[in-house]
C-alpha cells in the first residue's frame, strides 16, 4: 500500500513539474513578512523577508559540502508520508498556524534549536511542492522569526528537484503534526 502511495505521489508531482519546475518564475506576488492562513496552494513570491531563496543548482552544490558546512533540509509538505530530498526531516504543519506565538512556532523552536545543536548560523533549506505552495514560505518566515540567520527556501521544491534529475528518498526523521 506504501508503495502505492509513493507511486500517486511521484506521478503527481511530474504531471505539475512542468509548471511548478520554473523555479524562477515571477507570479507578481509581493512579498509578505507574515504568514498566510489560506489558500496555501497558489502561486508564491519569489523571496521570503529575511530569508534567501535557493536554486536547484546551488542547493545541489551545498548538499556536497563537508557535513558540518551541509545544510539541513526541512520538507514542510502535508499529507501522507512520501518520499523526499535526501536526508530531509519531515515537518509537515509547520507551514501552517495563526502567527508567530502559537504552539507551532514552539514547536519548530525547539526541533531547531535540537536540530542546530543550538547553532542559529547553521543553514537550513525549507520546501514543499514548488512554486504554488506556501507551506514553506511559511515556514521560512517562521525560522527568520526565531533568530536564525542562515534560512533558505526552495522555491522550486520537490518539483524543481524531479525536473532537474533529482532522486527522491524516504524521509529521516518526522516530527508528531502539531495542534493548529
Amino acid at each position: 500500500m506504501r508503495n502505492i502511495a509513493r507511486w500517486i505521489l511521484a506521478c503527481a508531482l511530474l504531471a505539475g513539474s512542468t509548471a511548478g519546475a520554473d523555479e524562477g518564475a515571477d507570479y507578481g506576488v509581493a512579498p509578505v513578512a507574515t504568514l498566510r492562513s489560506a489558500d496555501l496552494s497558489a502561486p508564491t513570491p519569489r523571496d521570503v523577508p529575511g530569508a534567501n531563496t535557493i536554486r536547484t543548482a546551488e542547493l545541489r552544490e551545498r548538499l556536497r559540502a563537508a557535513d558540518a558546512a551541509r545544510p539541513l533540509l526541512f520538507d514542510v509538505l502535508g499529507g501522507e508520508q512520501h518520499d523526499s530530498l535526501p536526508g530531509a526531516i519531515w515537518l509537515p504543519g509547520a507551514g501552517r498556524g495563526n502567527g508567530f506565538d502559537d504552539a507551532v512556532q514552539a514547536q519548530l523552536a525547539r526541533l531547531l534549536q535540537a536540530a542546530t545543536k543550538g547553532d542559529a548560523g547553521r543553514a537550513m533549506v525549507f520546501f514543499c511542492q514548488g512554486t504554488a505552495c506556501w507551506l514553506s514560505y511559511n515556514a521560512a518566515l517562521r525560522a527568520v522569526a526565531l533568530g536564525y540567520r542562515e534560512v533558505y527556501w526552495y522555491r522550486g521544491g520537490i518539483e524543481a528537484w524531479l525536473a532537474a534529475g533529482g532522486q527522491l528518498a524516504p524521509l529521516r526523521f518526522s516530527w508528531r503534526k502539531p495542534a493548529p
